[in-house]
């Protein structure tokens, strides 16, 4: 291919001139056709918070813009919350396990090393035949996810990919740091990407990027191959997400307006043509911050921070279903979604959707 986003086949060296058979599999538009979230029943409140560590209502909300977040019981995982959002896509579209031909499953908190939790999730949808893989771009996953699973439709070799954004971040937030326990809830999120019969609608263009330079501002130290858990990581408490809230949030506001303009300008947009913005939900200051540097209303940023909190992969279809089930989100919409996260990492994706 000729460069991020491109659908064009260059070819690098002599071959055969393809058949229109072959032309056909080689270049198609992709869309979202489904999308299923699944969020645990269980709230965890400012109020819960503020009888755990030294914080209040006021203090989270005016910094975060969140007042409710949703947290597993003890021993639900990642894989459960994943399956109940694939099997809301697959009800939708009236389709079984076995249709499904590879799953992706981004996430920072999975079940468990290994095996991976697609292959988890594969086994409990009945998905035989179908193959799998874990991605791991923290709050940018799932816009990689699509991205990376678009092109495997866009070639030809896959019909159906399902791309979940899930992750327990209560399983690895210190209750014990106010810093970060108020920001994090539990959530997932499933997009089924297939062919669009309509060739002005899907995927239009992606971004991506890493900047592993800001790798210190957003980790969890300990529990790889450097730290292994050990007396000492569990009493220095390495296990937990540790951040610099101050640095994240500047990058995180920069990156993701420069990535949105980006994207819009090479492809002959601007903020103006843009319907819906689903950003990722980190904070509702960076949403807000993010849509007035575009220039954009905030009604067009769309902000569900207050009732979830930061679900990090599943911010994004959280959004998304938000807005297709007030009827915001509609056919022909010109759809920005963006996001950054540990890494550092950047995502976005232009769509024209397409249901």
């Amino acid at each position: 291919m000729d460069g991020p986003g491109s659908w064009a086949v260059v070819p690098h060296f002599s071959m055969p001139k393809a058949t229109p058979s072959q032309s056909a599999r080689l270049v198609r538009r992709v869309k979202i056709s489904a999308i299923g979230c699944y969020v645990p029943p269980k709230k965890l409140t400012n109020a819960d918070l503020e009888k755990m560590v030294d914080t209040n209502d006021d203090w989270i909300f005016a910094r975060t813009g969140i007042r409710t977040r949703h947290i597993v019981e003890p021993g639900v995982a990642t894989s459960d919350l994943s399956v109940e959002a694939a099997k809301l896509v697959l009800e939708q579209r009236n389709l079984k396990g076995s249709d499904i031909d590879t799953i992706i499953v981004c996430t920072v908190t999975p079940d468990m090393m290994f095996p991976s939790t697609a292959c988890l999730v594969q086994d409990r949808l009945g998905a035989t035949g179908a193959w799998g893989f874990d991605l791991i771009a923290a709050c940018s996953g799932t816009v990689y996810g699509l991205t990376t699973g678009a092109q495997m439709i866009a070639s030809g070799a896959q019909e159906r990919v399902l791309v979940i954004g899930a992750d327990t971040m209560s399983k690895i937030v210190d209750y014990q740091d106010r810093a970060t326990c108020v920001l994090f809830g539990d959530a997932a999120g499933a997009v089924l990407l297939e062919p669009s019969e309509d060739p002005d609608l899907g995927l239009l263009d992606y971004i991506n990027e890493v900047d592993g330079s800001g790798g210190h501002m957003l980790y969890m130290p300990a529990g790889g191959s450097r730290l292994p858990a050990s007396p000492e990581t569990l009493a220095a408490r390495m296990h937990y997400v540790h951040q610099d809230g101050g640095q994240v949030f500047k990058y995180a506001v920069r990156k993701m307006s420069e990535v949105c303009v980006e994207i819009l300008r090479r492809n002959g947009f601007t903020p103006e043509d843009v319907d819906i913005l689903l950003l990722h939900q980190a904070n509702g200051r960076i949403i807000s911050a993010v849509a007035d540097k575009l220039g954009m209303p905030e009604n067009k940023a769309i902000n569900i921070i207050e009732e979830y909190g930061n679900t990090t992969g599943a911010t994004i279809p959280l959004a998304a279903r938000e807005v297709l089930n007030n009827g915001r989100l509609k056919k022909g919409d010109l759809v920005v979604m963006c996001a950054v996260g540990a890494g550092l990492t950047a995502g976005a994706a232009l769509w024209r959707w397409a249901y």
